[in-house]
């Protein structure tokens, strides 16, 4: 599906300024943000979309190769920014990202832009990465899943869209520091710069602050999410969703959610790596006659296993393609059979009898036992000398 015209996205003809670019954006994130447009299934879409658009064309350069390229501008290593590197274009748009931009552009020149001494512009604060623990048995983690999970979190408020002022008002420029969210004192020689203390950093203050958010641009909110969990994952595997972190403090960057994988043990098999093992035990008498047995598959099927005759305990046997898979594709892993031979409990008199008339036939039945003390023998004899 052709992308949509991003200056017919923003409601604007190609010849606006950028003040006319800003304005048309400011609109449509009120009228599109999803807190606003709940019983409207397709404003998420459109709210991004507005994103997307005013990401290129509030940037001159990206703007000229929009303008000159259409969409290709963006496409195959075009679009790179004068000087090197590219220009940073997101596919989807963020809306705090841009929100932020708009905010700064407005409320955040410093006095050096003013003419006065030199500074930047003072920045919203980015909003912290969270972290989530997430739990999960090997049968998903062999098989991937989707998930959803519940996070707590800040959320930006829909009321202000992060400004933090109130409904018709907006941040005014801190007069302690002129914008700079730094002051400066003179002591000797030397001139000490800190925080402003009374915007702390951003720059502005909130007069009429948001009723909704006190003034933060933020609210506290549980946000539900759907994770998807590929096949292969093991413990301590993470996984990055961009911007779905804490929001960022009046119209800052959301931060990241990382997912953070536990894989819980298994009651039959044990992992290492892409294998797979699983501990067998069979009768003293198959594991002598030998025979087949049939064991579990982590998929939930069954597998056929012939048993040597004469196994011993410990034996391992493989079966190929019967592990986990690779998390980033590939081939399967193995999975081992490994034998445990189990000494028969609770006796007749009669198999006590047939056991000890075994145990007579001597040495030749029992290779290892003869081997073993054959070597102790040798040992004590070499002391002795």
């Amino acid at each position: 599906m052709a992308k949509r015209d991003y200056y017919e996205t923003l409601g604007v003809s190609k010849g606006v300024s950028a003040d006319e670019i800003k304005k048309a954006y400011r609109q449509k994130a009120k009228e599109l943000h999803p807190d606003r447009n709940s019983d409207n299934p397709n404003a998420e879409e459109q709210f991004k979309a507005a994103n997307e658009a005013y990401d290129v064309l509030k940037d001159a350069d990206k703007k000229a190769a929009y303008d000159r390229y259409g969409h290709a501008a963006f496409e195959g290593g075009m679009g790179a920014r004068p000087g090197g590197g590219a220009g940073g274009f997101r596919g989807q748009g963020d809306f705090a990202s841009a929100f932020s931009d708009v905010f700064d552009d407005l409320f955040g020149d410093f006095m050096g832009q003013r003419g006065g001494g030199g500074g930047g512009r003072s920045r919203a604060a980015r909003g912290n990465d969270l972290r989530y623990n997430l739990r999960i048995n090997l049968e998903d983690a062999f098989a991937g899943m989707q998930k959803t999970v519940t996070v707590p979190t800040s959320v930006t408020c829909g009321k202000c869209l992060g400004s933090g002022a109130s409904d018709g008002s907006e941040p005014a420029t801190c007069p302690t520091c002129s914008g700079m969210g730094k002051v400066r004192a003179q002591q000797g020689f030397f001139t000490v710069e800190r925080t402003c203390p009374t915007c702390n950093g951003i720059g502005q203050i909130i007069k009429d602050p948001c009723r909704a958010c006190q003034g933060a641009g933020r609210v506290e909110k549980e946000k539900s999410l759907s994770v998807n969990i590929p096949a292969g994952v093991e413990t301590g595997t993470r996984i990055r969703l961009a911007g779905e972190g804490e929001a960022g403090l009046r119209g800052g960057p959301s931060g990241d959610l990382y997912i953070f994988i536990d894989v819980a043990e298994h009651q039959l098999f044990k992992r290492d790596g892409h294998d797979l093992y699983c501990r067998v035990p069979v009768s003293m008498a198959a594991a002598a006659l030998g025979g087949d047995i049939e064991v579990p598959t982590i998929d939930g099927g069954k597998s056929r296993v012939k048993i040597p005759e004469g196994s011993q305990s410990g034996r391992q046997m493989r079966l190929r393609g019967k592990g986990m898979p690779a998390l980033r594709g590939g081939q399967r892993g193995d999975m081992f059979i490994e034998l445990a031979v189990e000494t028969p409990v609770n006796l007749t008199a009669r198999q006590r009898d047939l056991l000890k008339e075994f145990d007579e036939l001597g040495e030749k039945n029992n290779p290892q036992s003869s081997n073993f003390f054959s070597a102790v023998k040798g040992f004590w004899d070499s002391m002795k000398g």
